[in-house]
């Protein structure tokens, strides 16, 4: 089947897609979600388990590193790191 796409008459988002992923993977991507509007997050991973991660991976002077492996901010790290300690201390 990919034999037979010509890729100059593909639909712009499809041609830049199949040049990203590949004309296959395009194909099962357009056979899936086709008339599906897509809204594509800016961050790859979910905030509420970025967290969880960030609390657990921290370990007292990582936070720039786990600011750029989340793909958050710094802010958002320390404040992550706040709530949790806030937590922790109406556990105990």
């Amino acid at each position: 089947m990919v034999k037979d796409v010509e890729i100059k008459a593909l639909h712009q988002f499809y041609r830049s897609l199949s040049e990203i992923v590949g004309t296959e993977a395009m194909l099962r991507i357009h056979s899936q979600y086709k008339g599906t509007q897509l809204s594509i997050p800016i961050h790859l991973y979910d905030r509420r388990l970025a967290a969880q991660l960030v609390r657990e991976e921290f370990n007292g002077n990582n936070q720039l590193a786990l600011a750029h492996k989340y793909g958050y901010s710094q802010k958002w790290v320390y404040k992550v790191l706040r709530q949790g300690e806030v937590t922790k201390q109406k556990e105990e």
